[in-house]
């Protein structure tokens, strides 16, 4: 469309207002060529780091006194959990940054964040209803984290929906970028639920102000899997936005093709 068209042009400009340093890598070329050095490198990461993690939570890592091996499988349900509200904050800052600054890449940042967003949400649900049934003996309860947890996975398939309902791009870009804005509410509820309301799901015990509670037997290969999770989430995103160019860059050529003809 020619909205789409004249977005692809504007990066070759460098606007000028708003924040000059959010439009230094807005030129599509500037960008292919930064993530191409990055992304051998933080697919790297990512491949070791998880690897590591899992070693670490699988053979190193000692067995809970009271949840026995089952404990594992927080290795996985809690840095997805991480995730999952990191990504949705990263969505709804980088639809702020394509609704104030205008800036080309911050709309498309935000489309490609959230199917991966999707995908740690669901992995945080799935994981938690499978330590939850030894744990709790049910495999889901509608206490306060896990319903507003429940909401943000609808969240990311309604800002996918948007984009995908919509077929002028700009228009698109702007819906999604306002659900993303009033859905950020609910990261804090997630946050801060089992502090405001009675549920099974235990206080924090790691990012807390007087330091961790965990023992760091089991807190490092958390940690690890938490920074593989992270190197992940930056490897896809990269990938995900280079297609994103290169479908644009196609959809504006045809179309230049077709008037020329």
């Amino acid at each position: 469309m020619a909205t789409e068209a004249m977005a692809l042009s504007q990066t070759d400009k460098a606007p000028a207002r708003g924040a000059a340093g959010l439009h230094r890598f807005a030129n599509p070329a500037r960008f292919s060529r930064l993530s191409a050095r990055l992304l051998p490198w933080t697919a790297a990461l990512a491949v070791g780091l998880i690897a590591l993690g899992l070693y670490l939570a699988l053979f190193v890592a000692p067995a809970d006194y009271q949840q026995g091996q089952s404990v594992r499988i927080m290795f996985v349900h809690v840095p997805s959990a991480w995730m999952a509200l990191f990504c949705y904050s990263f969505m709804a800052l980088a639809s702020a940054v394509g609704l104030i600054w205008r800036h080309p890449l911050a709309d498309l940042a935000a489309k490609a964040t959230a199917p991966v967003g999707a995908l740690f949400t669901f992995t945080a649900l799935l994981t938690g209803s499978l330590w939850g049934k030894p744990m709790w003996g049910t495999w889901w309860v509608w206490d306060a984290r896990l319903t507003s947890v429940l909401i943000l996975f609808f969240l990311y398939l309604g800002y996918m929906a948007l984009w995908q309902a919509i077929d002028d791009g700009a228009k698109a870009a702007r819906a999604a970028a306002i659900l993303a804005l009033v859905g950020v509410v609910n990261v804090p509820i997630i946050k801060f639920s089992v502090e405001w309301w009675n549920t099974l799901h235990q206080p924090a015990s790691v990012l807390r102000l007087d330091g961790p509670t965990i023992d760091a037997s089991m807190l490092w290969p958390l940690l690890v899997m938490a920074l593989g999770f992270k190197a992940y989430f930056v490897t896809v995103l990269l990938l995900r936005l280079r297609t994103e160019l290169a479908e644009r860059r196609l959809r504006a050529f045809r179309r230049r093709a077709l008037a020329e003809g």
